[in-house]
């Protein structure tokens, strides 16, 4: 009996020796972890045809898009010592606000009374042009009166010469007509000296014909030199006319150098007066840059002189300002090898320095804490750090970029490409290969301000 009880106990304790053997190795045990291996084979297998959104990653640093935005120095135009500050470095101001006072420092500009001594020059040159011109006028009356006058005269001399024409006319028939009557009275002592040789008529006749004879020779010697001075004078007119027409003509013109001497001294006093209000003019506008205006509104840093009476030379900077009103954009460097890949309008994701974010590279919209982008503008030419600049501007159709950021601030850009299989970009990186090259649609939704 003890016998079997002690056998069946030694059997009992074989069994459960036997059972925590097989349970500690596993032996006859259906395990999970096939199931588990091919779960994950299979969801690995589906997870590689999710679509995985190509993108490039550059750095980037905040800054804007229009270059009035940017931080500017504020320079002054003209030479001079600081009289006084009205602001301090950190103050907002606003556009026309009052930065700094200029002192002169140029012997040319000491005089105090410079504007208005020079504006007293400016009346004495009208006055004389108003002179000149008055000088002008009288000239050109003269001118006038002298043409009148000469006018007058020739008619009178034209006058004379016309009756002098007709005295040398009527001179000329009494010669002509002395003439018939002296070869009359020659016939007739021709006849009277055959006459008187043959005694037919007597010499008493004779005479008295030889006597009428020498009669009409000087008559027509008289005729002759009666029509010999009227010529002499109507020559003495022409003559006459012809000292007038100089005499006039001199005078006239004599009259027209005055008119054109002196419309000619109230140009070239008008020109004096355009010098003069030139200078006037500059002399003004450098009395207002001896004050320094705020171009925009803006917040003032950098200030490059500190103290009263620092001398400030032409073109020198005096403080920069950055503006309060900023349209923000983000400046990219890319790659050469990447340049192709990106266009205008194409859509970047930004992750901007001290801002949380979630990324997901891959799946942007599931994406937490980064901010859209549209690229605004590509350079064509290299920078100096042999990567292509490329500026990015705010999305209209996504999340607002935040207020807080600031000039000069880092962002981590990815551009956005193409949506393509896990496997495939898998297949591609193993490679080497760049990722797909397409072309968006330009959008015109970059606004502008």
């Amino acid at each position: 009996m003890n016998s079997f009880i002690n056998i069946d106990i030694e059997s009992q304790v074989e069994n459960s020796h036997l059972k925590a053997f097989k349970k500690v190795y596993g032996i006859k045990k259906h395990g999970q972890v096939k199931k588990w291996l091919w779960g994950f084979l299979i969801v690995l297998v589906l997870a590689l045809f999710l679509p995985w959104t190509q993108n490039i990653r550059a750095k980037g640093a905040v800054t804007t898009l229009r270059q009035e935005q940017r931080p500017q120095e504020l320079n002054t135009i003209i030479a001079g010592s600081v009289l006084k500050w009205y602001v301090k470095e950190g103050d907002f101001v606003k556009k026309g606000d009052t930065i700094l006072q200029l002192g002169e420092v140029k012997v040319d500009y000491f005089d105090p009374q410079l504007l208005a001594r020079t504006q007293q020059q400016i009346d004495a040159k009208q006055q004389s042009i108003e002179g000149y011109k008055n000088k002008a006028g009288t000239a050109e009356v003269q001118a006038s009166a002298l043409l009148q006058g000469q006018v007058l005269k020739l008619q009178s001399i034209d006058n004379k010469i016309l009756q002098q024409q007709l005295k040398v006319a009527s001179d000329s028939t009494d010669l002509i007509a002395v003439t018939n009557e002296l070869n009359v009275y020659k016939r007739q002592i021709d006849a009277a000296k055959i006459m008187l040789d043959s005694g037919a008529i007597s010499l008493t006749e004779f005479e008295k014909r030889r006597v009428n004879f020498q009669n009409g020779s000087a008559k027509r010697i008289s005729s002759e030199n009666k029509l010999a001075q009227s010529k002499q004078e109507l020559i003495n007119l022409r003559i006459e006319k012809n000292s007038a027409v100089q005499e006039y003509t001199d005078k006239i013109s004599k009259a027209e150098g005055d008119k054109f001497s002196s419309l000619s001294s109230a140009a070239s006093t008008e020109a004096d007066v355009s010098k003069l209000q030139n200078l006037y003019a500059s002399y003004d506008a450098r009395n207002k840059l001896y004050y320094i205006l705020a171009p925009q509104s803006g917040q003032i840093t950098k200030a490059k002189k500190a103290g009263i009476g620092e001398m400030l030379k032409e073109g020198e900077m005096i403080v920069e300002i950055v503006p309060t009103n900023i349209q923000y954009a983000v400046e990219m460097f890319v790659e050469p090898m990447d340049l192709p890949l990106i266009s205008i309008g194409q859509k970047v994701r930004f992750v901007f320095d001290g801002f949380p974010a979630i990324v997901f590279s891959g799946w942007p919209q599931n994406s937490y804490g980064t901010f859209g982008g549209l690229v605004a503008a590509v350079e064509t030419s290299v920078s100096d750090n042999g990567k292509f600049r490329v500026l990015v501007a705010e999305d209209p159709n996504d999340k607002k970029w935040p207020n807080m950021l600031r000039m000069g601030g880092g962002a981590s850009g990815i551009a956005l490409l193409n949506d393509v299989p896990i496997y495939y970009e898998l297949w591609r990186n193993i490679n080497g290969f760049p990722p797909d090259y397409y072309k968006t649609q330009k959008t015109d939704k970059i606004k502008k301000k």
